[in-house]
């Protein structure tokens, strides 16, 4: 499902199981791969693509619900639907026969627009040498809708919109192959650490907070959060990462001021507080507005007055 209030509780899928085959009861335990996207969403992903007359068009199918909204736009002689999930393409229509990785296979002809509602880093290659020069891109990083359109020098050029819009990541197979934090880190993230730092800012739960929740995942991508309310208005919030990086940090009450504990190869803690440290000098973050530059291999560059971001 897309992330916090543009979340949907529609029918998808927890790892490899799609909700049609769950049974009845059954709470899946699984990271999501895949969900129905707020039609909201998609009108605001499709909009920003200007689509026009005559625009030969790739979507992402999914539910197929985007396409259907392509099809209705330009004609489904138009446009071309493609998923890594056979069963998701069948659902969707069984009138749509190609089913492929878009992100690893050479797309079909040379494009006008290319419209993906999955999360990608970076942007693949193939979907650069797809688009003819001119053609519009729209996708999403992080969380972030990048709209990029086609040099002729082979490379895209655009910048980050100022909507936010989250979509399942790409994957290559009935589920994600990149790891997730193991048992262990989460049970040091209980220990005292091997950095502790008293914080310049009340507790925050990142994910509550969409900005700096893009620039962390930035600057490190695969952090995942948790937090533990208390009945006293106290809380823990964690961070951890697949290479044994950890932080964590108490308070008790929204306005209290919480020690940072942290221990891994990063340092979690100050990253947030970095990030925290821009926000509260400057009074925004640069992921919104920032100008983006693809090269050939995908290679993506987010950048903003002095702030830049690689990928």
């Amino acid at each position: 499902m897309e992330a916090g209030d543009r979340a949907c509780p529609a029918p998808g899928r927890s790892g490899s199981t799609h909700a049609d085959h769950a049974a009845p009861g059954a709470i899946a335990s699984r990271r999501p791969t895949s969900s129905s996207t707020l039609p909201t969403l998609m009108v605001t992903i499709s909009r920003h693509a200007l689509l026009a007359d005559g625009s030969r068009t790739l979507v992402t199918t999914g539910t197929g619900y985007g396409t259907a909204l392509a099809c209705h736009r330009l004609g489904a002689q138009l446009v071309t639907s493609v998923d890594v999930d056979p069963y998701l393409v069948q659902a969707a229509a069984g009138r749509l026969a190609a089913v492929c990785d878009l992100t690893r296979q050479p797309l079909p002809g040379k494009l006008d627009r290319i419209i993906s509602a999955v999360s990608v880093r970076p942007v693949p290659a193939a979907w650069l040498n797809g688009l003819r020069p001119g053609g519009w891109l729209v996708t999403t990083i992080t969380g972030l809708i990048l709209i990029a359109d086609k040099t002729p020098d082979g490379g895209t050029r655009g910048h980050i919109a100022y909507d936010g819009a989250s979509f399942m990541s790409t994957r290559h197979g009935g589920d994600y192959d990149d790891p997730a934090p193991q048992a262990s880190v989460w049970a040091a993230a209980d220990g005292t650490g091997e950095d502790v730092s008293t914080s310049r800012y009340p507790l925050l739960c990142v994910p509550d907070s969409w900005a700096v929740r893009l620039m962390l995942e930035l600057a490190a991508p695969g952090i995942e959060h948790g937090v533990q309310r208390s009945d006293s208005a106290g809380r823990t919030v964690w961070m951890g990462h697949p290479d044994g990086s950890w932080a964590r940090a108490d308070a008790d009450g929204p306005r209290n001021i919480a020690d940072g504990h942290q221990g891994g190869p990063r340092r979690l803690w100050n990253l947030l507080e970095e990030i925290r440290d821009r926000l509260n000098t400057v009074g925004e973050l640069p992921v919104h507005g920032a100008a983006v530059t693809l090269i050939f291999d995908g290679e993506t560059t987010l950048s903003r007055g002095r702030w830049s971001a690689t990928l």
